[in-house]
C-alpha cells in the first residue's frame, strides 16, 4: 500500500515508516498539519492516510474535514492520545474511517490498515519496486535483473529498497542507516558503503550495469533506468 503518515512525533513517525516499510508498504511522512494536508490532496494517490489528531499548524480533525470537503475519499485512520468516546465520535464525524488510541500495538495497527485497504479497494499485497529491468519485492525478499534472480541478504534488500523508493534522488548514508538498521545509534554511517559495494557486485557487475551512483559528500543515488 501507499501510506501517508502525518505525525509530529518524529521518533514515532520514523518507527512507523520502518515498520510499515519492512512489510513492503511505501510510506511518506509529514510532520505538521499544513504539509500533511498538502500531500493528502496533491501528493497521492494514497491507499490509506495515518493521521495524528494533535498536529502543529492544522489538527488531524481539520485535515480530515478538508480532505472530505475536496471530495477525497482516501481511508483515514486517526491516531490520538485522547480516548474519550466524544473525541472518538468527533473524529469519525470529521470523516475518519477508524480511530486508534496511543499507545497502540503495531500488530493491531497493521490489522486496521489492512481492513481499511480492503474496505477502500486498495491492494493489500506487497509493493514491488523497479528501476528499468531491476525489480525488487521487499516483502517477498526477491530480486531480479531481467529474468535472472539475484540472491540478496535481508540488509542488502533494505538498502536497495531505500534507494529504489527514491529513484534519481540523493540519499544520505545516515538516512539509509536510520531506515534499514533497527538501532542505528552509535553505528558508523560508513557501514553503508560495505552493503552498497556488495549490491554493486550482485546487481550491476554481472550485467555490465551501473545503477547505484555515488553522490560525493552525500551518499548514493539510484539511476531511474536501472543503469
Amino acid at each position: 500500500m501507499r501510506i501517508l503518515v502525518v505525525e509530529d512525533e518524529t521518533g514515532l513517525a520514523e518507527s512507523l515508516r520502518r515498520g510499515l516499510g519492512a512489510e513492503g508498504h511505501w510510506v511518506e511522512l509529514a510532520h505538521d498539519g499544513h504539509r500533511g494536508l498538502e500531500l493528502a490532496l496533491s501528493g497521492g494517490p494514497y491507499d490509506v492516510v495515518l493521521l495524528d489528531w494533535m498536529l502543529p499548524g492544522l489538527s488531524g480533525h481539520e485535515i480530515c474535514t478538508r480532505m472530505r470537503a475536496h471530495g477525497d475519499t482516501t481511508p483515514v485512520l486517526m491516531l490520538t492520545a485522547k480516548d474519550g468516546e466524544h473525541d472518538e465520535a468527533e473524529g469519525l464525524d470529521a470523516g475518519a474511517d477508524d480511530y486508534l488510541t496511543k499507545p497502540f500495538s503495531f500488530v493491531v495497527l497493521g490489522a486496521r490498515l489492512r481492513a481499511l485497504a480492503r474496505r477502500g479497494g486498495a491492494p493489500a499485497g506487497p509493493v514491488t519496486l523497479q528501476a528499468g529491468d531491476l525489480v525488487l519485492d521487499p516483502a517477498g525478499r526477491r530480486c531480479r535483473r531481467g529474468e535472472q534472480d539475484i540472491e540478496l541478504t535481508a540488509r542488502e534488500i533494505g538498502v536497495l529498497a531505500c534507494l529504489l523508493e527514491r529513484p534519481g534522488l540523493a540519499v544520505a548514508k545516515q538516512d539509509i542507516l536510520d531506515e534499514v538498521w533497527d538501532s542505528p545509534q552509535g553505528i558508523d554511517p560508513n557501514i553503508v558503503e560495505v552493503y552498497v559495494s556488495s549490491l554493486r557486485r550482485k546487481i550491476d557487475a554481472p550485467f555490465g550495469r551501473r545503477s547505484i551512483l555515488t553522490v560525493h559528500g552525500t551518499g548514493y543515488r539510484m539511476a531511474p533506468d536501472g543503469g
